[in-house]
């Protein structure tokens, strides 16, 4: 699924089976070029055996009851698109594995993900798999856990996760577990048509020079991957006079590799736009709703900074500008107003997805903050990926697990060709960051 601003899920309760605005649009997303789903890569621990697939058949089955989603499809017959029951549900259809002729090399499993990223989901079955690859060549196994967007945004998906795919463990103290990004604050009708305006001046209408990012694309994908401590990125954060957090070291470390990657181009502004989405689900009084449920903040990358310290403080200043006027916040209140007049909606859908407004989308996932396991094997790594769009053809995603932040690049080969140099050049980044930020 392209980058795409998300209206807010609003729950039917005379019809909790009907879609939610902002799924069933996402769900019309997709094409030929966009199969609409996200990419969890999971790496478990070398093992004494291959992971035993009709076992994790099994225990993954016993737990599907706690996720009504995980066995409904959507009927798209009606006026409207619903989930409904799978009849015709079998956990085979969904837990396989990938066939391979001997131990699986970093660079088939790179290829096997690139495959399984641009094939599109059953949309007759539950818009979900769970692929098994490995035994790898050093006795690890993966597993590339694929869920549909209209399905769950990426909070819900490590929700999921947590439900069906990983080991019961014990929650995190209250004091370690992630909080959301924006507080909501109750403000007064007049205060919220004075505020609104502000927000709009500050996430749109900012057109940029040519984006690097802005090609066509097909639904081939490459797809790369890397990974930085948590308690590394924390120490790099806290070492600077305004505190840094661990997304703006994230997207300084981004902002130097691409500053590296990307070729010299004097036309072009050496200031690149991401949207960065924020999850609001702390806004669903429920805490457990399925869907889609943010907003969004835009950044500017300061990839004509030579300082990667200078870089990593510019980003700081203006994502707490941003956090501070609860920009995300009123972005998402303004688009639910909107979203009620189908005009303006589309309107604003084409101005705020335009390469004009952002360059490429950054996420950043709060993901389990203690070890995880599958099938009694612990997770040595946890990865996301989410695909391009069109007009942005590289899209980068971030999801952390147990002290650990797995960060996955995902674009379409013959319209940005080589992702893994970029790979590369986000390790630099984050090993200069760490040089000069955390000198020994």
């Amino acid at each position: 699924m392209g980058p795409t601003h998300r209206l807010p899920k609003v729950a039917n309760p005379d019809d909790p089976e009907l879609l939610s605005a902002d799924d069933a649009r996402i769900l019309n997303l997709e094409s030929e070029a966009i199969t609409g789903h996200t990419l969890k890569l999971v790496i478990l621990e070398p093992g004494s055996r291959p992971c035993d697939v009709e076992v994790l058949k099994r225990t993954v089955e016993q737990r599907l009851s706690t996720q009504p989603r995980a066995t409904q499809y959507v009927d798209t017959g009606g006026s409207e698109p619903r989930w409904k029951a799978a009849t015709n549900f079998d956990i085979g259809n969904h837990i396989r594995r990938v066939p391979a002729a001997g131990p699986v090399t970093e660079p088939d499993l790179w290829r096997i993900l690139s495959g399984l990223m641009s094939e599109h989901l059953d949309r007759d079955q539950p818009l979900w798999t769970f692929d098994v690859i490995g035994p790898l060549e050093d006795g690890r196994d993966a597993i590339a856990a694929r869920i549909h967007h209209a399905m769950a945004d990426g909070i819900a998906c490590v929700r999921f996760l947590e439900s069906v795919l990983f080991d019961t463990h014990p929650d995190p103290p209250a004091s370690e577990r992630p909080g959301p990004s924006v507080v909501a604050k109750p403000v007064t009708p007049e205060v919220e048509v004075r505020r609104l305006p502000g927000a709009v001046v500050r996430e749109l209408g900012h057109r940029r020079a040519h984006s690097p990012f802005d090609q066509p694309i097909t639904a081939a994908r490459e797809l790369a991957f890397t990974a930085a401590s948590l308690a590394e990125m924390k120490q790099i954060g806290t070492s600077r006079p305004g505190h840094a957090t661990v997304n703006d070291v994230l997207l300084a470390m981004i902002a130097g590799g691409l500053r590296e990657w990307l070729p010299a181009d004097p036309s072009r502004s050496r200031h690149l736009r991401a949207q960065v989405p924020v999850s609001l689900h702390h806004r669903d009084q429920s805490g457990v709703s399925p869907g889609n449920h943010d907003s969004f903040m835009n950044v500017d990358l300061p990839l004509g900074e030579g300082d990667p310290l200078v870089r990593l403080d510019l980003i700081s200043a203006e994502t707490a500008k941003r956090k501070r006027l609860d920009d995300a916040d009123e972005i998402y209140d303004l688009f639910h107003a909107l979203g009620r007049v189908k005009i303006i909606d589309e309107a604003v859908q084409r101005l705020t997805g335009s390469a004009g407004e952002f360059s490429l989308a950054i996420s950043n996932v709060p993901g389990p903050a203690n070890p995880v396991s599958v099938a009694g094997r612990a997770v040595q790594h946890l990865f996301s990926s989410s695909e391009p769009g069109t007009h942005h053809a590289l899209r980068i995603s971030a999801i952390s697990c147990a002290g650990e932040i797995g960060i996955g690049l995902c674009t379409d080969p013959s319209a940005l060709p080589g992702i893994a140099g970029l790979t590369d050049a986000i390790e630099r980044s984050y090993a200069e960051l760490r040089s000069v930020a955390m000198p020994m």
